[in-house]
Order: structure tokens, then C-alpha cells, then sequence
């Protein structure tokens, strides 16, 4: 009953992720635009342009988004009583995001306060719950192993960033709390249920996080046979040359991939985690470089590559220049931003003014918004 139970929630939890990452709430501009570099910026220095998108959006964020317990997961409220997180429920995802997003900006103050409240709202035994209902007052007994591992990473960056050794250590201190729970026979799993203690049965391919992974406080051995065995999973899951994304997950009892459609947003995900490691595909950076400067990045793919609807959104351009940023193509970066830009809401009467989501709805996503946030953080290498 337990494992039933465990397996039913893995499932809610990908409904969640994917409603989060690939809605279609917002309007869409044309694909036909031409994509234009932004004003100039010196080597490694993001534009003007860029930072004052950066600080619209963060008081977009911050002042319409944000309640007492976190980044809402939609503007638009609702009873909380969902399957997936709605309205102003608040996700580990988001906290992650935003920790991840002040370390890269480099704002101890902001990362501080992001830190406490997400241990204070998402803190459980067996991990970071992965939801949290205000209405219900109800924390999830579930963790998701990708918002773990980014928590886990924001905390070691900050650690040498700020130069915190209390953030270093509590970094350490849930690593191993993670690999305790989240890692069995050195194989990593999407979920643990704190309540049942015990795993779901597969890994989703965009939960491994190489670049934390590698760095988790746990003995040299077990580290690289976890290391071995999520590379491998990740790297054979690459479907083609012809249409180089990734497979959805990957079971450990049946040893077989699995993808009912290729999610854009996860594929995404996993070459990002990929290039950090400086082991992306050159294969991926031109097929998403092509649909990107084409305006043509849809959110859904057959596994043959034919899109599957023609939805286009912010976190997937924001991805794309992520990608670019680690992969060191600044004209990718650029492409994405200038795309995910598209999606801004730029009138001031509006009060969706400086974020992304349908003014016609009054809908915004914190997955759009945060990974956009994100997004602007980065800056390009000038490396191509």
C-alpha cells in the first residue's frame, strides 16, 4: 500500500512540474520576429538593458508573487485542494530558484532570507517537502530529489561565494541527509516518502544534477559509483543525432527508458545539466540554437522530433540561455533572452508590469518567472 501510494505521488509530483514548466496560459507573440542583440555590454557584463529587466521582474516578483511562506506557484489563487500545486501554494522548486538566483547575484542579504524561510517552511526528516498549502496547512510528506540537489548547490555556492562556513557545512550536513534518502544501491531516485519511508521506483532523467552530485560529503567510493551510474543513465538517454534531446526516465526495476512525449522543459533541463559539466552535446546546442533563433522551441515533442503542440513559453527560452551561458555561446544566450523577452509584460498600467504571465487571465506561473529571473543572472563568457 505504502509503495502504491509512493508511485501515485511520483506521478502527481511530474503532473505538478510539468503544469508548472510548460503552460500555455501565456499569449504568444510571433514566431516570425527577428531577434535582435540587446544593447552592448563588455566582456562577462550583462547589458543595462538586462539588469533593469533583472530588478523589474524581482519587484514583480517580490511584491505581487511573494507571500509569508514563499513565491506563490500562480498569482491567481485558488482552494489549494488540487492534486498539483495551484495558486498560492508554495513550492521547494521556487525556494531553490530563488536561493540559487540571489547566490548568483550576489546578495547574501536576500539569499539569507530565502535560506531561513525555506528551511523553516519545507524543512522535514527525510528531505525538503516539495509543497506546502497555506490554506490547508499542509506540508507534502514527499521530497523531489531536483529541488533537493539545487538547495543543496545554492548552499555550497554561497558557502565559498560569501565565504560562509555555516552555509558549507549545512550543505554537507543534507547531502548526506539526501544520499541517505534519496540514493539506494547507488542509484538516485526522483522522490522519498517521509511518511512511508520509502522511494519511488524510477529517476526522471532532469533530476540528475551532475554538478551537485559531484559534490555531495559522502565517502569517495560511493560517490563514484553514484556518479558512474546517474552519468551513464543520463548520457544514454540522448535519443538521436536527428533530434538530439533526452529520454523522460529511466526504471530500475525493468532497466528501460520511458517517454510518453519528450517534454521540452525536461530535455531542457538535462543538456543544462549536461553543459555545466562541460559534457553537453554539440548535436543539442545546434538543433536548440536553430529553433530558437526560428522562434520555433516548442514545449512538446514526439520521441521522433515532431512538435507536438506549438506552445512556446518563458521558461523554455530561459533555458535555452542558460544553455547557452555554460555551453559558452554568447549568440545562443543572447537569442534566449531576447525570445524569453517576448513574453514581458512591459505596460505599467498592467499589474503583471515587469513579469511574465497573461494579462488577459491575470495568470503568472513562479516557474516562468523564476527561471527568467534566473536566467538574467547569467552572464555571457564571450567564448564562442
Amino acid at each position: 500500500m505504502g509503495r502504491g501510494r509512493s508511485t501515485v505521488l511520483a506521478c502527481l509530483m511530474s503532473l505538478a512540474f510539468l503544469a508548472a514548466c510548460s503552460n500555455g496560459a501565456q499569449p504568444v507573440p510571433s514566431a516570425s520576429a527577428v531577434v535582435s542583440p540587446s544593447s552592448s555590454a563588455g566582456p562577462g557584463q550583462p547589458s543595462e538593458e538586462h539588469v533593469k529587466e533583472k530588478q523589474e521582474l524581482y519587484t514583480f516578483i517580490n511584491t505581487k508573487l511573494t507571500g509569508p511562506f514563499g513565491v506563490y506557484t500562480n498569482l491567481l489563487d485558488t482552494d489549494q485542494s488540487a492534486e498539483a500545486a495551484t495558486g498560492h501554494e508554495v513550492l521547494s522548486e521556487s525556494a531553490s530558484l530563488m536561493m540559487l538566483s540571489a547566490v548568483r547575484n550576489g546578495d547574501a542579504q536576500l539569499f539569507a532570507r530565502q535560506w531561513a524561510l525555506g528551511k523553516q517552511t519545507f524543512g522535514m526528516e527525510g528531505g525538503f517537502s516539495y509543497r506546502y498549502s497555506p490554506k490547508q496547512q499542509k506540508q507534502y510528506a514527499v521530497n523531489a530529489a531536483v529541488d533537493d540537489l539545487r538547495m543543496i548547490g545554492a548552499l555550497f555556492a554561497a558557502g565559498e561565494v560569501f565565504g560562509n562556513q555555516q552555509y558549507t557545512e549545512e550543505a554537507e550536513q543534507y547531502s548526506r541527509r539526501f544520499y541517505s534518502s534519496n540514493v539506494k544501491d547507488g542509484n538516485m531516485y526522483d522522490l522519498y516518502d517521509n511518511l512511508y519511508q520509502q522511494n519511488n521506483g524510477f529517476i526522471t532523467l532532469c533530476y540528475i544534477n551532475l554538478s551537485v552530485l559531484r559534490k555531495l560529503s559522502i565517502d569517495s567510493e560511493s560517490l563514484d559509483i553514484l556518479l558512474d551510474n546517474m552519468s551513464r543513465i543520463l548520457e544514454q538517454g540522448y535519443l538521436s543525432d536527428s533530434f538530439p534531446f533526452y529520454e523522460t526516465r529511466f526504471d530500475y526495476k525493468s532497466g528501460a527508458y520511458g517517454s510518453e512525449h519528450i517534454n521540452t522543459v525536461e530535455s531542457l533541463l538535462s543538456i543544462l545539466n549536461l553543459a555545466e559539466v562541460g559534457r553537453q552535446r554539440p548535436e543539442s546546442i545546434r538543433f536548440i540554437k536553430q529553433q530558437v533563433e526560428a522562434g520555433t522551441l516548442y514545449g512538446q515533442y514526439t520521441r521522433e522530433g515532431k512538435p507536438a503542440n506549438d506552445i512556446r513559453s518563458t521558461a523554455i527560452y530561459a533555458l535555452a540561455a542558460m544553455i547557452g551561458a555554460e555551453a559558452g555561446d554568447d549568440a545562443l544566450y543572447e537569442a534566449g533572452i531576447e525570445r524569453m523577452n517576448e513574453f514581458r509584460i512591459t505596460d505599467p498600467a498592467s499589474p503583471l508590469y515587469g513579469g511574465f504571465g497573461d494579462p488577459n487571465t491575470g495568470q503568472a506561473y513562479s516557474f516562468d518567472n523564476l527561471m527568467a529571473l534566473l536566467a538574467y543572472s547569467y552572464q555571457p563568457k564571450n567564448e564562442q
